[in-house]
């Protein structure tokens, strides 16, 4: 909880930045290029407690320096300077829904059993588009492959769940037949 807080601060005190200094769509871009950037190793190493915020600092910007500007790489050497590497994906992730929250975005997270076809793709977009709920909003598809739904597809939507899975399906007929099967009716 507390680590979700200082990332929220910080990542509100960035967008503020970003904001007041017209560079709001360029820091985004960077912070979707760090977020791109998830390696396992290099996650551990920077929010390791044993390494150095100079390391951690010399490390990002070896790796980052040439990919992002210089207010985005400006905030990081603070991050790594107050000893927060820890919570680093915590701030982008807290940025980035800022972010849509400021541009009027709705992520729509969208589970099939099988990866999409751009057909289906734009198919689906075009029904969400269509929908009173998100009429006149930008739209940004959260994709995810479950097998387990066999088929059909789950929308989830904020706390709003839209499932027209087959397994939603065959537990619904499994539960219908659980319930007939005690049931005498009388006619």
């Amino acid at each position: 909880m507390r680590q979700s807080k200082v990332a929220k601060r910080y990542a509100k005190a960035l967008f503020d930045l970003a904001l007041e200094t017209k560079k709001l769509e360029e820091v985004k871009n960077d912070l979707m290029v760090i977020r791109g950037a998830h390696h396992a190793q290099l996650s551990l190493l920077l929010a390791s407690p044993v390494v150095s915020g100079e390391k951690k600092n010399q490390l990002f910007d070896a790796v980052f320096a040439q990919h992002i500007q210089p207010l985005t790489q400006s905030f990081f050497r603070l991050i790594f300077h107050k000893g927060r590497a820890v919570v680093i994906q915590n701030i982008v992730d807290s940025f980035l829904d800022m972010y849509r929250q400021h541009k009027g975005i709705r992520v729509v997270e969208v589970t099939t059993a099988v990866a999409v076809t751009d057909e289906v793709r734009a198919a689906i977009l075009k029904q969400l588009e269509e929908n009173s709920m998100l009429k006149g909003m930008s739209i940004e598809l959260k994709e995810k492959v479950d097998p387990s739904i066999l088929g059909g597809l789950v929308v989830q939507v904020d706390d709003k769940l839209f499932d027209a899975s087959i397994r939603h399906d065959l537990q619904f007929i499994k539960r219908q037949f659980i319930k007939n099967m005690y049931v005498s009716e009388i006619g």
